[in-house]
């Protein structure tokens, strides 16, 4: 039965990387990074998890985060300025789906077809944080936030490839205005802030988000000039970096 284990591909990860580079919407290839560079993050993360009241309790209920992320009904009937209904308007405002993030890490995870439930459920659990973390933490879905919060993510979870790409996007992101902050204070936000991995996000999307945001010690949601790769002039400046 096989762990979250595994060699690194230095030549996959690159490969990728160039990819993601050119088009920093192909989400699938962050996933590629993310794999291909992992090492034994992820056997690290996955026994720090079983450590933690929430983790045992995910693993013996069988939690599916996605089912509840994906019940646009029943996140829409949560109270107003909550957690649940904050990431849905952020999921409509992206013009992106909770089943969007499944896409595209089938499309760029090699799946292992021995690793055992435990573990497969909570790399999908990982897989489902994402858009919440967006949530929580407040920055949107551009180019600025996405790099912020993998530089946050990457002190979370330990994940060299997640760390790659963020180191990327601080040594390339000059030019975009507040982008080389925003990536800084994401790392800094991710050493202050709680274990989002083991966050009970089932009871939380019922809360109001100020109060998940002090919980989870992740402070006000950060200010900044969000850039698309639509704006004008963005993709020639992603050509030419």
């Amino acid at each position: 039965m096989a762990t979250f284990e595994r060699p690194l591909d230095f030549s996959a990860a690159f490969a990728a990387l160039r990819e993601l580079m050119r088009n920093p919407d192909d989400t699938k290839q962050a996933f590629r990074i993310a794999q291909a560079l992992s090492g034994n993050s992820g056997e690290r993360l996955y026994r720090r998890f079983l450590k933690t009241d929430v983790g045992r309790a995910v693993l013996a209920e069988r939690r599916i985060l996605l089912d509840r992320l994906k019940d646009s009904e029943a996140l829409q009937a949560l109270p107003e300025g909550s957690l649940g209904r904050a990431y849905l308007d952020f999921l409509r405002a992206q013009q992106i789906t909770a089943e969007g993030l499944v896409d595209a890490s089938a499309q760029g995870y090699r799946r292992v077809s021995d690793l055992d439930p435990d573990r497969e459920l909570l790399s999908d659990r990982l897989r489902d944080m994402h858009d919440l973390w967006h949530t929580v933490t407040g920055y949107k879905g551009d180019l600025i936030g996405e790099a912020a919060l993998l530089a946050l993510t990457f002190v979370q979870t330990r994940n060299p490839g997640v760390g790659l790409i963020a180191l990327m996007a601080l040594l390339r992101s000059g030019p975009l205005p507040g982008a080389r902050r925003a990536i800084v204070e994401g790392l800094a936000r991710g050493m202050r802030a709680a274990w989002l991995v083991s966050a009970d996000w089932e009871r939380l999307l019922a809360e109001p988000l100020s109060d998940v945001r002090e919980e989870l010690r992740l402070g006000a949601p950060p200010k900044y000039q969000p850039i698309y790769t639509s704006d004008p002039g963005v993709r020639e400046f992603l050509a030419a970096a």
